[in-house]
């Protein structure tokens, strides 16, 4: 009698043939026993229970994890997070990525209505002081780099422009051409008074001018390359230039009224950018001049708050001067905006309307509530409405990319990891 395998399962070596041991029965008879070498461990069974090692996983089951980066200002570039994600990921977790990305827009988006009505008084109450003959109402409206003057609200404003612009978000593009918009309407108002000399209004002009047409055109894809170059290094010329003089400015008279730390800064910034176009520069430090109109507007920005409480410290009477609503409307037109920031992993965007929402927005409110300028009902839904808008933000960022803990945003969004 003679036993064989004739089977091998998968493919795989067929097992060695049996060693037959004959044995007798009682009536004359035999039969075989077989006996077969000790089973081996097969190569496709190693993974233990509980076991972590990669090397112990088939590579083709493995799951990617897709790691984060913050999208600072010289990448600004860079498409939203919507757009990187890798073809393998979950049909569920992109939907929610992608619910989290038009939502983050609308919120972006609805942030025109309270910068709108922020800027709309000054407008109406210069128009109605034009129209009744009473021009020297609106000689008390800084237009110089004073904070919180016009033509740095201007300056900040094209500059931001042209950062959201070359990263193609919309809704923000459209809340930066509005506060453009606006502000030339007042320093027009202001010229109109006699206010602002007519040289400097007829240069605003034809910056506003070029800079709505240049950034229009770029945002469209209808801009050369070098136009847009020229137009990066004047606005990087223009801010470096504005924000140390601005800086200085706000402690007069505590130091001399100046104009030496601008010139300074003009001089360094001129010298900056003509060896970054010529090449002499490391890469880095061209990365980094490229990268210095959008934080020196956002700079310029989370400056005013800083001026606004040096000015309230010096002079406690002139905060019963301030507009509670005016201060909840920045907070909360700068509140909108901290979600998108988030979402997109801007830190330079995150940190500007931060900034602005709790140092400008709720910081005033808090020196005004000290003063007894608002009431204690007021000032407590306004820090409780803040508080959990925050809160919102992190906790449904977190849940969008599948981030075990809202902190988690908050560390990617600064470390990329």
């Amino acid at each position: 009698m003679t036993v064989g395998c004739v089977a091998a399962l998968g493919g795989a070596p067929p097992l060695p043939p049996s060693t037959p041991t004959r044995y007798s029965c009682n009536n004359g008879g035999a039969f075989l026993r077989l006996t077969f070498p000790p089973l081996k461990r097969s190569p496709f069974c190693t993974l233990k229970l509980g076991a972590t090692s990669s090397s112990s996983i088939n590579p083709s089951f493995q799951v990617k994890r897709r790691i984060i980066r913050p999208n600072p200002a010289l990448d600004s570039d860079i498409p939203n997070p919507v757009d990187q994600e890798d073809n393998e990921q979950e049909e569920a977790s992109k939907k929610q990525l992608q619910q989290w990305d038009s939502l983050t827009a609308k919120f972006a988006g609805a942030a025109n209505v309270p910068f709108l009505l922020l800027q709309l008084p000054q407008i109406v109450l210069n128009a109605r002081n034009l129209l009744a003959g009473n021009n020297s109402a609106l000689f008390a409206v800084p237009w110089l780099v004073s904070i919180p003057g016009m033509f740095t609200g201007l300056l900040g404003n094209l500059s931001l422009l042209s950062y959201f612009a070359k990263k193609r978000e919309t809704e923000v593009v459209v809340v930066q051409t509005l506060g453009v918009v606006s502000t030339y309407a007042v320093i027009t108002q202001l010229a109109m008074a006699g206010s602002m000399p007519l040289p400097q209004f007829a240069a605003t002009s034809g910056v506003v001018a070029c800079g709505l047409l240049i950034n229009f055109l770029y945002y469209f894809k209808l801009l050369n390359h070098r136009i847009w170059n020229l137009w990066e290094d004047f606005i990087t010329v223009a801010g470096l230039s504005a924000l140390p003089q601005v800086m200085w400015s706000t402690f007069v008279p505590y130091v001399p009224n100046s104009i030496l730390p601008g010139i300074i800064s003009f001089m360094i910034s001129v010298v900056a950018v003509i060896m970054a176009r010529i090449g002499k520069l490391p890469e880095k430090a061209t990365k980094f001049v490229g990268s210095v109109s959008g934080w020196t507007a956002t700079l310029l920005f989370m400056w005013m708050p800083v001026a606004q409480m040096w000015t309230n410290f010096l002079n406690p009477d002139n905060i019963r001067g301030l507009s509670s609503f005016s201060m909840l409307l920045a907070m909360t037109g700068n509140g909108l905006l901290i979600p998108r920031a988030l979402f997109v992993k801007d830190l330079m965007w995150f940190t500007g309307s931060c900034w602005a929402s709790f140092f400008y927005g709720w910081g005033n409110l808090i020196c005004m509530y000290l003063c007894a300028s608002i009431s204690k009902e007021f000032f407590l839904a306004a820090t409780v409405g803040l508080f959990l808008w925050i809160g919102f933000a992190l906790w449904s960022d977190s849940k969008a990319y599948g981030f075990s803990s809202p902190v988690t945003s908050i560390k990617v969004l600064f470390l990329g990891s």
